[in-house]
């Protein structure tokens, strides 16, 4: 593959394996990912959501849309993808063109890994600005799209943990407990 293609060779994914497809959310997985967007002076107000086509990631793109919206909060757009696509430029400009204040991603790992370098080498989106369902809490994701493309993301796991990105590296945190 050519330097900066957002097409995943083959060869990496032989390397580093398929990583887990995406299973349904669960309510603690959805509340700790909107509490990741809530946290004090986040001032979060705009999203656009992005999900793969998958059953599983279509649900929990329109369950967080709900949850949002009556929050009170704005979903700019609603963008979805295939698993494999010959070009991801429609879909990456889709995604950073309303310019959100946050980005939310429900996605099985193999669409989006491809759709994330296209975000990054053609777009203004960010990362550290970009939060997602635990589909994507795997470090074969960060080390498909290559160094530095997801620094930064963040999102939730099926049991209220979080988890962030650094560098090559998933990091998962305990979910709180009060008390």
């Amino acid at each position: 593959m050519a330097a900066g293609s957002p097409l995943v060779d083959p060869a990496e994914l032989d390397l580093y394996g398929e990583p887990r497809p995406p299973v349904p959310h669960t309510p603690a997985e959805l509340a700790a990912l909107v509490g990741l967007l809530t946290v004090p002076r986040s001032r979060i107000a705009t999203v656009v959501v992005g999900h793969s086509r998958d059953a599983a990631s279509a649900a929990a793109a329109a369950a967080f849309t709900e949850v949002w919206e009556a929050r009170g909060g704005t979903v700019l757009a609603v963008v979805d993808w295939p698993e494999t696509a010959a070009s991801w430029l429609r879909a990456a400009r889709r995604m950073a063109t309303p310019a959100p204040d946050a980005w939310v991603i429900a996605a099985a790992a193999s669409g989006f890994v491809q759709l994330a370098r296209r975000l990054r080498h053609s777009t203004d989106w960010e990362p550290s600005r970009t939060y997602a369902f635990g589909a994507l809490s795997d470090s074969r994701v960060p080390a498909l799209t290559g160094p530095g493309v997801l620094h930064g993301l963040r999102g939730a796991d099926a049991d209220g943990g979080t988890w962030e990105v650094r560098g090559n590296w998933v990091t998962g945190f305990p979910a709180r407990t009060s008390g």
